[in-house]
């Protein structure tokens, strides 16, 4: 507004030119005066003529004196003051504009490649200082889980990891809720104001939105009286939606990250589409302690310490990783899961921890399949001298993570699983028994053979065993 000049109005051609025919056609002698009473047209009036103001946005940019027309003149002149002031507002809007795109294309080129939430925070909060005064600034993140914000990021704050704030809690807890950016100035008036270690008095706070949530706060302050602006407001925020989509993808990444960890932990005991299912799952309800029916198999190599007699311990570990991947391949591929290693037997489960249909049938498939891979194994010394005892029951268990806070296993407890475990210590190699249970629901589907009641170890009663014909 001050750079709007009468004189520099006057001058330009076309209103010179338009101007000069006005008064000639008026017929009348014209003068006019800038704001500083400096004659910019025509020659000193006599002190009877009237004046009349030239004005535009309430600011008298000068006057024209002569007779009444004069009036006229002062009018023109304040329509064109009026028309330059809209052009220039317009060019320095769309200057600010550009200075704005510009900033937010530089920050975005800094930060879009940026995964690590840390960072981000720091680089925001680098561009705020650089931009605007302030002797203080934080980015503070929400957490869902204790429904609070905490600073991850700052400038000019001491310990600032240690500071906390509820939801609703301060200024910018209420900016939260709101989710709508607030330039307090003279901060301590404000009833929201929770004073700490640092003197504040002029603060700006934005919430940083995304489409689905806000996930924190910038906050901008300066201990001295300043009065942060409109302006200021609106590049805060700018710098706080930046924020906003840069640190949701760094979640997100680090969220995938976890995932692929846990996944990777989890294949290496739970089939594919298992994970797959356990990772999807909204809620751990599938890894709670509980009952549930399922079937138990448990394989082990015979006279496996034997073997061990004709080998050193490094070609053994080469030898049992190789049976037992292959193994375990086919275990995964009949949806079972591999609950423990004990040196050189396999113990799996179907049913657990995700329900499976028809898992007595599935667990006999794979045992038949293991015995058949193991018949038609590459190498010559596993083929040899690998040979397993199988054996499989089912029924109700107790299944979940079982364990000491220090440490959890996910495994099954119960009659079943000793059953499943009996059975193998009887059967010899290439034999698969299973238990009445098992027969009962398969009969159906293979071939068995009866082999009668049989005192096992640990049980009181003899328990009815039925080997599988493959």
């Amino acid at each position: 507004m001050k750079s709007l000049s009468l004189k520099r109005l006057v001058q330009k051609k076309e209103v010179h030119v338009l101007l000069q025919d006005t008064i000639l056609s008026l017929g009348v002698s014209i003068t006019i005066q800038d704001e500083d009473r400096q004659w910019i047209w025509g020659t000193p009036l006599e002190l009877s003529q009237p004046e009349y103001p030239i004005q535009v946005a309430g600011r008298v940019l000068g006057w024209a004196g002569g007779d009444e027309k004069a009036a006229a003149i002062a009018s023109l002149l304040s329509y064109l003051a009026k028309q330059e002031l809209e052009k220039k507002t317009l060019a320095n809007e769309t200057l600010e504009r550009y200075k704005e795109i510009n900033l937010l294309y530089e920050i975005s080129g800094k930060i879009s490649t940026c995964l690590d939430v840390q960072a981000i925070a720091n680089l925001v909060l680098d561009e705020a200082r650089r931009l605007i005064a302030a002797t203080s600034g934080s980015l503070m993140l929400f957490n869902e889980e204790s429904q609070s914000l905490q600073i991850i990021a700052a400038f000019g704050i001491d310990s600032p990891s240690k500071m906390l704030m509820k939801l609703g809690e301060g200024i910018a807890g209420n900016v939260l809720l709101s989710e709508n950016a607030e330039v307090v100035n003279g901060v301590q008036y404000d009833s929201r104001f929770l004073p700490g270690p640092h003197p504040v008095h002029s603060l700006i706070c934005a919430p940083m939105k995304t489409k689905s949530r806000v996930l924190g706060t910038i906050n901008i302050s300066h201990a001295d009286p300043i009065q942060y602006s409109a302006a200021d407001l609106k590049l805060v925020t700018a710098l706080a939606s930046q924020a906003a989509s840069a640190i949701e993808n760094a979640l997100l990444h680090e969220y995938k990250l976890k995932e692929e960890r846990i996944k990777s932990k989890l294949e290496r005991y739970l089939a594919p589409q298992i994970v797959k299912a356990i990772i999807e799952s909204q809620s751990e309800i599938a890894l709670e302690t509980g009952k549930r029916n399922i079937a138990v198999l448990f394989s082990d190599i015979r006279n496996f310490t034997t073997k061990c007699e004709e080998l050193v311990p490094e070609e053994i570990v080469a030898y049992l990783n190789e049976y037992f991947s292959q193994m375990v391949d086919v275990i995964f591929t009949h949806e079972g899961t591999v609950n423990k290693f004990v040196g050189d037997m396999i113990v799996s489960m179907f049913g657990a921890p995700n329900k499976l249909v028809d898992s007595e049938r599935k667990a006999i498939e794979t045992a038949i399949a293991m015995q058949q891979r193991l018949r038609n194994f590459p190498g010559d010394w596993i083929r040899e001298n690998f040979i397993t005892g199988i054996g499989i029951s089912s029924g109700e268990v107790i299944v979940g993570n079982i364990g000491s806070p220090q440490h959890m296993d996910y495994t099954a407890i119960g009659d079943q699983v000793n059953v499943a475990s009996r059975l193998q210590s009887i059967a010899q190699g290439g034999q698969i028994l299973v238990s009445r249970s098992i027969y009962d629901l398969t009969q159906e589907l293979f071939d068995f053979k009866e082999v009668g009641f049989v005192k096992v170890k640990g049980k009181k009663t003899k328990v009815e065993i039925f080997e599988v014909i493959y």
